[in-house]
């Protein structure tokens, strides 16, 4: 949903229009949404300055808060600077992005595995890294986003690609350089700007034997719960293979099952 003033003067507050949107980008009247675009789970962090959000096709888009108000210096004449305009006065933009989810395919059940996210969580992180669980209807993932530097090698000796001359006899290209080196120079790595990346930290899978509908991280932000439709796991995020069954509702004769959990976490 978008929120944005439309019309209104300096006396009256603007009126609010709600726009129902189920992916990002523009959209021209009439364009087909491609279903791995559409939005299935939002999540903000604990202050609200990050966004996460997870759509059908397995991808997890993060966003960042930042303020939209113009500022303003006041001069040595002490004028009063302009009205701040009317508005929420931050927007969300594009942070980074990662492929969370891929399809897999359950040989035993025979059975197809969407890589649509059904939820995405936040964990708390003392260090400048940022976490995220995320899960599709039988994986959790956890990921780490973090601040990589690039690097690149300069200082050739020969100009690259150009520096190779044409020979018709190896194929096109041959190992020749068409310039004469009167010194060899040791190439160098140069750092470059900082970038965003991402890696899954930990995977947690094969607990549950429903599709995965809610997960909750605890407030000890060591601890988290995972459940489907009929039982609820507490899992440790430095423990992959193990959780521990916290409540089970499956009865002994699936005929007599009289509710399920939609929703627990």
């Amino acid at each position: 949903m978008v929120v944005g003033p439309v019309g209104g003067c300096q006396d009256q507050p603007a009126p609010v229009e709600w726009q129902f949107l189920q992916c990002f980008g523009e959209r021209t009247p009439g364009e087909e949404v491609q279903d791995a675009d559409v939005i299935s789970a939002v999540e903000f962090d604990g202050d609200g300055s990050y966004l996460a959000t997870g759509d059908k096709g397995g991808r997890v888009v993060l966003f960042e808060k930042v303020s939209t108000q113009p500022r303003y210096s006041v001069g040595m004449d002490q004028r009063q600077p302009p009205p701040i305009p009317r508005g929420p006065g931050f927007e969300y933009r594009y942070l980074t992005e990662f492929q969370s989810h891929e399809p897999e395919f359950d040989y035993l059940k025979s059975l197809e595995i969407e890589e649509k996210i059904n939820k995405v969580r936040w964990v708390r992180s003392s260090s400048n890294t940022k976490h995220i669980i995320a899960t599709n209807d039988k994986t959790i993932k956890l990921w780490k986003v973090y601040e990589k530097k690039t690097q690149v090698v300069t200082g050739w000796n020969i100009e690259r690609p150009g520096g190779f001359i044409h020979s018709p006899r190896l194929g096109g290209i041959a190992a020749i350089p068409n310039t004469k080196i009167n010194r060899l120079k040791m190439p160098t790595v140069v750092p470059q700007e900082l970038c965003l990346a991402s890696r899954a930290k930990r995977i947690y899978a094969n607990a549950h034997t429903y599709h995965i509908n809610s997960i909750s991280v605890n407030s000890d932000q060591q601890t988290f719960l995972s459940a489907d439709d009929l039982r609820i796991n507490l899992w440790s995020l430095e423990v992959t293979d193990q959780s521990f069954n916290i409540v089970d509702i499956k009865p002994a004769n699936m005929e007599d099952l009289t509710e399920v959990g939609a929703s627990w976490c």
